[in-house]
Parts: structure tokens; C-alpha cells; sequence
């Protein structure tokens, strides 16, 4: 049983990865065996630091995700340094919150140009020197969003809806190409993007109240999910959207 979890011997390039859940991604990855290359807008080198602490090769990249043509250098990029491709983590996100009468066009593009638009040519990119063995694993980051429609982040849900629907799209495609394409929707977490809500005292305590395990997730709480979703555990699991939240959907 052990073995259907070891990634040792893969590839990953995982996006936003250095910071929240995409740090703490990047570790589980690393720490069951597999060699990653950290993407991001800004170089941070923390969580490269410790990809290599656990024995495993780290590679840092900076890159505008929001910019879908830089798609085919990291997979380049990732080629070059491991080899292959045998996973990506479609991390890298951003939200605007602002009401929808006031929302502007600019922050609607903004969001969903690097949450929708690069996830998908990056994971055609990476698609593309997967089926070359007939194997590969793709796992994008939805959000509960991708099921409701929030409150003043029009764009944001509109995303991550879209990010659930392109999960499905591509797995409808690549699954009898020996690919997985799956999405993890994480709940209410401590990250940068939830600080604001987190600030705020009558919103934190009426999203504590409504989610059944009583607290906000942390990013360690989505490590074991993307192991499985990386690793030969989930070889029959295609265009799912696992959601990881502390009941709050079932509540």
C-alpha cells in the first residue's frame, strides 16, 4: 500500500509555490520522493530550501502566470532539468474583492487571465510531453466557489467555476490517454487571500460557526490530498473535484 503513494522518481512543476497552500504542496510533493520546479512571480527560496532538505532537487522559476504564452518555457524548463513531466499543480491564483456594481474590467481580466486562462494552456503544455508515456497527472486548485457564487468577488467565482469545467473537459480528453485530471477545492483556509476575512471579526466567526470541524483549515490539510491525487493511488480517479474543507459544504 505504501508504494501506491510514493512519488519517487517524478517530475512536478507546481505554481504558486512557494507561499500558503502551494508551499505547502510543494513539501508533501517533495517529501514523498518527488524532484519539483517552484513557479512563481517573485523568486522565494524558503520553500526550495526545504524541497532540498528532504533530499530532493528543487528548481526555482520566476514567471508572469497571467501571461499564458510563458506556458511552453516552463515546460521546457522542467524537461530540461528533470527529464519529463509527470505532474502539475495548478496552484497559482489571485481574487479581487470588490461589489459587482463597482467591479471593473481590469480586475475582472486580471483574475481570471491567471486563475482560468494560463491553467489551461500551462496544463496543455505539460499535456503535451505527458502523452508521450502515456502518463501524467494534472491537478488544478478550485475552491468552493467553484459550487457558490461568494459574495463581492464576481470574477473570482466565475474562475473557479471555470477551473471545475476545464477539469472535467480535459479529463473527458486525456483520460484514455493514460493521463489524470482532477482538482482539489480547498475550504476556508489560513492563506494571504483570506486575511481580510480572517480581519474581519463578525465574518470569521460566522465561517468558523458554519464549518462541522469547528476550525478554518491550514495548508498542511491538503497535503495528503495532493499526494493522492499525484500518486498511482488515484489512477482511476478522473475529472473529479475533491473538496477538502471541513464539512462546509455538507452543512
Amino acid at each position: 500500500m505504501k508504494n501506491l503513494f510514493d512519488l519517487g522518481g517524478k517530475a512536478a512543476i507546481v505554481t504558486g509555490a512557494s507561499t500558503g497552500l502551494g508551499a505547502a504542496m510543494t513539501l508533501a510533493l517533495a517529501q514523498a520522493g518527488a524532484d519539483v520546479l517552484l513557479v512563481d512571480h517573485n523568486e522565494r527560496l524558503e520553500t526550495a530550501q526545504q524541497v532540498r532538505a528532504v533530499g530532493r532537487k528543487a528548481v526555482t522559476m520566476t514567471a508572469d502566470l497571467a501571461n499564458a504564452g510563458v506556458s511552453a518555457s516552463i515546460v521546457e524548463r522542467a524537461v530540461h532539468e528533470f527529464g519529463k513531466v509527470d505532474i502539475l499543480v495548478n496552484n497559482a491564483g489571485t481574487i479581487r474583492r470588490t461589489p459587482a456594481l463597482d467591479f471593473s474590467e481590469k480586475d475582472w481580466d486580471e483574475v481570471m487571465n491567471l486563475n482560468a486562462k494560463s491553467l489551461f494552456f500551462l496544463s496543455q503544455a505539460a499535456a503535451r510531453d505527458m502523452v508521450k508515456r502515456k502518463a501524467g497527472k494534472i491537478i488544478n486548485v478550485a475552491s468552493l466557489l467553484s459550487f457558490q457564487g461568494g459574495i463581492t468577488v464576481p470574477s473570482y467565482a466565475a474562475s473557479k467555476g471555470a477551473v471545475a469545467q476545464v477539469t472535467k473537459a480535459l479529463a473527458n480528453e486525456w483520460a484514455a490517454r493514460g493521463l489524470n485530471v482532477n482538482a482539489i477545492a480547498p475550504g476556508y483556509m489560513v492563506t494571504k487571500n483570506t486575511e481580510k476575512l480572517r480581519s474581519d471579526e463578525t465574518r470569521n466567526r460566522q465561517i468558523t460557526e458554519r464549518i462541522p470541524a469547528g476550525r478554518w483549515g491550514m495548508p498542511e490539510d491538503i497535503q495528503g490530498t495532493v499526494v493522492f491525487l499525484a500518486s498511482s493511488a488515484s489512477d482511476y480517479v478522473n475529472g473529479h473535484v475533491l473538496v477538502v474543507d471541513g464539512g462546509w459544504l455538507a452543512r
